[in-house]
């Protein structure tokens, strides 16, 4: 059994972490700090809750660990969140580089950003599980950085969707066989969080809320470059998840991705397009999901949660994305509440905690027992939601 019978323990497969600019200071390389000082000294953070008090929730581990315990939240994977050095904005939704100078300086904030996150997570070495930060701009250097990574001890790397316009080779392109070639020999999880991807919107007004509204697309688009290139078929050990990007476009990608394998398949063209040789398709595109690829579903309300049962529960990890705005915190509880009252506890299990702990490597023997003194009873998840919290505003429950 993975879990008691009186509590849940939780494993939220999206979280958020950083340093603060002059802690980053300390994990950049000496040659770079005078062009850090100089860079810091004309950044303006443009995120609201990295400008308030709650912004020590990125690194404050007394706070995160307190706040997380009293949510119910007991283990964690953990993307970046605050601004590494020389980024023009956060990482997730920057636009890669386009110039090597740039390129080079940008690689040596991620790496300061990985050096951080590795002393980070060996604070809490059984809850937390960092993801490292990479560039494909150059992928020799992706692929030692990968190394650098895995042997300092984290498990994942942020795969960066690619922008249809900014110059770089899009992720179905061969070159990057070397990367998937690394990440499949160390184990190292793939793992794309939304947020990237998508082309220059320009400073219209309208901008941002049409980035809101395609962006899905853009960071959605990772699945199916990766399948339809066949990466899965020449790596079938490779693990792929795809967090805060929901889960109710998955039934209907993988139907249309699988009508058009079988139609090529038996006449050997789609419309006046050819198709692939079986060599490098050689399974349905929902096989190749269902062998490699698992969906971190942040925040569900309801209707994904009906959208999880279409999927499986077996390939879905449940996620709170402490600390944003729109995550579960402070009322993690009410949202398991809304969307999952009348769900079977061994389901729950699977999506709380079980189904991440077999991804990313995490030993529920050593989480369960703060599962049995923080989590959420199994029967206060089984009471359906009435009200929606005063002051709650992730989309969960709206």
């Amino acid at each position: 059994m993975t879990a008691t019978a009186e509590r849940y323990t939780i494993i939220s497969s999206d979280c958020h972490a950083g340093a603060d600019h002059a802690t980053y200071r300390e994990y950049l390389e000496a040659a770079w700090h005078d062009e850090f000082d100089a860079w810091r000294g004309e950044y303006t953070n443009p995120f609201r809750d990295l400008q308030d008090k709650g912004k020590r929730r990125n690194w404050d581990d007394e706070l995160r660990i307190e706040e997380q315990n009293a949510d119910g939240v007991i283990a964690e994977i953990t993307f970046p969140n605050t601004v590494p050095p020389f980024f023009p904005t956060g990482t997730l939704i920057a636009y890669p580089p386009k110039e090597r100078a740039d390129y080079e300086r940008r690689r040596a904030g991620v790496q300061a950003h990985n050096r951080w996150l590795v002393d980070w997570c060996a604070t809490y070495p059984a809850r937390r599980c960092g993801i490292a930060q990479i560039f494909l701009n150059d992928v020799d250097e992706t692929v030692a950085d990968i190394r650098a990574a895995h042997e300092a001890g984290l498990r994942s790397v942020l795969v960066p969707a690619v922008p249809p316009d900014q110059g770089i080779p899009p992720l179905f392109d061969d070159c990057y066989d070397p990367v998937w070639t690394v990440c499949e020999e160390l184990g190292m999880v793939l793992t794309a969080h939304a947020g990237n991807g998508a082309p220059d919107y320009t400073d219209h007004e309208s901008a941002g809320m049409i980035f809101i509204q395609e962006v899905p697309f853009f960071s959605n688009r990772t699945l199916w470059h990766l399948i339809l290139a066949g990466v899965f078929e020449r790596h079938p050990d490779l693990t792929l998840v795809m967090t805060e990007q929901g889960v109710g476009w998955v039934p209907d990608t993988l139907r249309r991705l699988d009508g058009l394998y079988m139609q090529g398949k038996a006449t050997g063209r789609i419309g006046e397009l050819g198709f692939p040789s079986d060599d490098r398709l050689a399974m349905k595109p929902s096989e190749y999901f269902e062998r490699n690829v698992w969906i971190g579903a942040s925040f569900p309300g309801p209707r994904e949660a009906e959208a999880i049962r279409q999927v499986g529960v077996d390939k879905v990890m449940w996620g709170s994305d402490y600390p944003h705005h729109e995550g579960t915190h402070p009322f993690t509880r009410e949202a398991l509440r809304l969307s999952f009252a009348d769900w079977d506890p061994a389901d729950l299990r699977k999506l709380f905690s079980e189904n991440a702990a077999a991804v990313y490597g995490f030993d529920l023997e050593v989480l369960d027992p703060l599962g049995a003194e923080f989590g959420p009873t199994v029967d206060e998840v089984a009471v359906p939601l009435d009200t929606k919290p005063e002051g709650a505003t992730s989309p969960a429950f709206f």
